[in-house]
């Protein structure tokens, strides 16, 4: 018996070692990113059968996987937005305007005037005027959530759109089948049973699941009548509202009417067209709208299946255009080197950047990943905030006072290479006034680091959070 134990052991060993050495393979025959491919080859080789495991589910490169073509992608994105308008002639920012011709020369992201835009930073605010705007639509709503919970605040959304379903208007959902796992299907069933066409952004079965956990679409979006919009960090969840018990959730969401609305209505119809395969392009989500303000903005979206990654490309131009100030709030703080360059440069050449983040997270790892960065941060002259009052789950964004970038993409890794995401670039002064009196409001429940108090952390836990930043690629 020992004999034959000793030899199976020896065969699982061969088994495992050529798996390994076949991942190695795989990787280093992809081409990807150097610093990714490395990650992942240490967390093969040196985590055994976990780092297996975690390749398996996470590290598989399906983005060369065509999922729309060209010509169905131009007419979903742009040609609507070509049919509905006559051009008009729209004033660019000249301290951005390089970034407006980046944002509508790498997709069709046209400037959109127009725009009356409200931002809201509590989830009772956000939803008590969703509910509104809801129970006053007239033709049309189409939702679109990473997370779409079952629980009270979920139940109410449910019967606020079943209630208009029977009044005759065409509904339409997407939610993200990891982010929304925890709901009971008989929660989404309703939806279906009172004629609410719903569908989930890559389903997860095996064997599926795979190839389909680590692309995850993050967008949070709500078009009404194809004039009002919603869009940035607040998913449907009674967190978003109640908070924890160690504190709130704080957030940040913005209500558009206007033009701007438009943007997203490309989006979610792209989105629908992949969930559904259902080409919807009709001028009725696209009608003609007057100004309900003044301000001016680009809807810039992104994923994994696009070469060209819109989102992180627009926010490294916006960093390298910032002359006075930039103010940065995220829950998750993983960025790549060249916009760790990027903000250290700036600082260096005396923007006031600032950076603000959770003290405390709902993801330990990364987390503990996101302290590894600040030493880097307070040694450039970037200043560093940690929120105090509760889990800062924010995704804004301020150029010298005249940039506001609301939506869903955080500033790590995930967000600008993996998720599909959302952002509103919004170029107002009047906004970026409203946003910088939020970001300092914000300021005031936080402690600012010190290089001093910093470096006084423990020696262990500062190399624990050295070895987890190894990882960050793959988080």
């Amino acid at each position: 018996m020992i004999y034959v134990s000793s030899t199976i052991i020896q065969i699982i060993q061969i088994v495992y070692f050529l798996t390994v050495a076949g991942v190695v393979v795989v990787l280093i025959s992809e081409n990807r990113n150097p610093i990714k491919s490395v990650a992942w080859i240490m967390a093969v080789v040196f985590l055994p059968v976990v780092g297996i495991v975690w390749y398996v589910i996470f590290g598989q490169d399906f983005t060369k996987r065509r999922i729309i073509s060209k010509r169905m992608y131009s007419k979903l994105k742009k040609r609507p937005l070509d049919e509905m308008h006559p051009p008009v002639e729209v004033t660019v920012p000249d301290e951005h305007s390089d970034l407006v011709n980046l944002i509508r020369n790498m997709d069709y992201n046209p400037l959109l005037s127009g725009n009356e835009v409200k931002i809201f930073t509590s989830g009772k605010e956000k939803f008590e005027h969703l509910f509104e705007d809801i129970a006053h639509a007239k033709k049309h709503i189409h939702v679109e959530y990473y997370v779409l919970s079952d629980d009270e605040i979920g139940k109410r959304l449910q019967d606020a759109l079943i209630c208009k379903a029977k009044e005759g208007l065409e509904i339409r959902i997407i939610y993200d089948s990891f982010g929304s796992r925890k709901s009971d299907k008989k929660y989404y069933e309703h939806f279906r049973m009172a004629g609410i066409e719903t569908e989930p952004f890559l389903k997860l079965t095996f064997p599926r699941l795979t190839s389909h956990i680590n692309y995850r679409n993050h967008r949070k979006i709500v078009i009404i009548d194809g004039q009002i919009g919603y869009t940035g960090g607040m998913n449907v969840a009674d967190r978003y509202i109640n908070g924890f018990e160690w504190g709130l959730w704080r957030d940040t969401h913005a209500r558009i009417e206007g033009k701007g609305v438009q943007g997203l209505q490309s989006v979610f119809l792209l989105d629908w067209y992949f969930v559904s395969q259902t080409l919807i392009t009709s001028r009725k989500y696209f009608p003609m709208l007057d100004d309900f303000g003044n301000k001016t903005m680009q809807i810039v979206s992104s994923g994994p299946m696009r070469t060209v990654k819109e989102i992180p490309a627009a926010i490294l131009q916006a960093i390298y255009d910032a002359r006075k100030s930039i103010f940065i709030q995220t829950p998750y703080f993983l960025p790549t080197e060249m916009m760790i360059e990027a903000l250290k440069i700036a600082a260096t050449r005396g923007v006031d950047v600032r950076l603000m983040m959770s003290e405390r997270s709902d993801m330990f790892l990364v987390q503990m990943t996101s302290y590894s960065y600040v030493k880097q941060m307070l040694e450039s002259g970037i200043k560093v905030y940690f929120y105090k009052k509760g889990f800062l789950h924010s995704k804004m964004m301020l150029f010298d006072d005249s940039l506001t970038l609301i939506g869903s993409a955080n500033f790590d890794v995930r967000s600008f290479e993996q998720n599909f995401e959302v952002e509103a670039f919004v170029y107002s002064c009047d906004t970026g006034s409203e946003a910088r009196e939020i970001f300092i409001e914000d300021q005031r429940e936080c402690v600012q680091l010190s290089m001093k108090e910093w470096m006084k952390r423990p020696r262990w836990k500062r190399f624990l959070e050295s070895l987890f930043r190894l990882f960050a690629p793959l988080l």
